[in-house]
C-alpha cells in the first residue's frame, strides 16, 4: 500500500443488493445526525490486518453483516480530503483517508442490522440505482465514487 502523508488507510464497500446481477442497486447509508451523509460503508484498516479481513470486519461493525460476495477489487488506491470546515475529532490527525474500494454482492441470507455494533456509525440505509446513488451521496465523495464506478462499468461488472 502507498501511503501518503496524513491519509487514513480504509477499506470501502460498494455493497450491491443481492438481486445483482439481474437489478443493480446500490446500499447506501446515512451517517447518524447527519441529514446529508449518504455514503457506502467504510473504515479503517487495523495494523496487519488484510484487505478482505478489514473489509468484513468493517460491513459486521457497520451494518450488521459480514455475508457478501466479493466481485471485484478496484487496482488503485484512491484518496479524498475531508472537508475543511470538518470537526470530528475521530478524523484527527489526518487530512483524509486513502481507500482501497471492493465491489461486493449480499448474499440473500445476510440480515443487515444497523444496531449491531455498540455504537452505531448509520441510522438509516437504503438500496438506489446509480442515478439515485449520485443525487444523494455526500458532496465531497462523489469524485472518487464516479471514478470507481466508472471503472466497474467499464470492465462490465455494472
Amino acid at each position: 500500500m502507498e501511503k501518503r502523508k496524513g491519509y487514513r488507510p480504509n477499506v470501502a464497500a460498494i455493497v450491491l443488493s443481492p438481486d445483482y446481477p439481474e437489478k443493480c442497486e446500490f446500499m447506501i447509508a446515512r451517517r447518524k445526525g447527519m441529514r446529508k451523509g449518504w455514503q457506502f460503508p467504510q473504515g479503517g484498516i487495523d495494523p496487519e490486518e488484510s484487505l478482505e479481513t478489514a473489509l468484513r470486519r468493517e460491513l459486521k461493525e457497520e451494518i450488521g453483516t459480514d455475508q457478501v460476495e466479493i466481485i471485484a477489487e478496484y487496482p488503485e488506491w484512491i484518496s479524498y480530503d475531508f472537508p475543511k470546515n470538518s470537526r470530528n475529532p475521530r478524523r484527527y490527525p489526518y487530512k483524509g483517508q486513502r481507500q482501497k474500494y471492493f465491489l461486493v454482492r449480499l448474499k440473500p441470507e445476510a440480515v443487515i442490522d444497523l444496531e449491531a455494533f455498540e455504537i452505531p456509525e448509520f441510522e438509516e440505509y437504503k438500496f438506489v440505482d446509480m442515478e439515485e446513488l449520485f443525487r444523494r451521496i455526500t458532496f465531497f465523495k462523489r469524485k472518487v465514487y464516479r471514478q470507481v464506478i466508472d471503472h466497474f462499468v467499464k470492465e462490465g461488472l455494472l
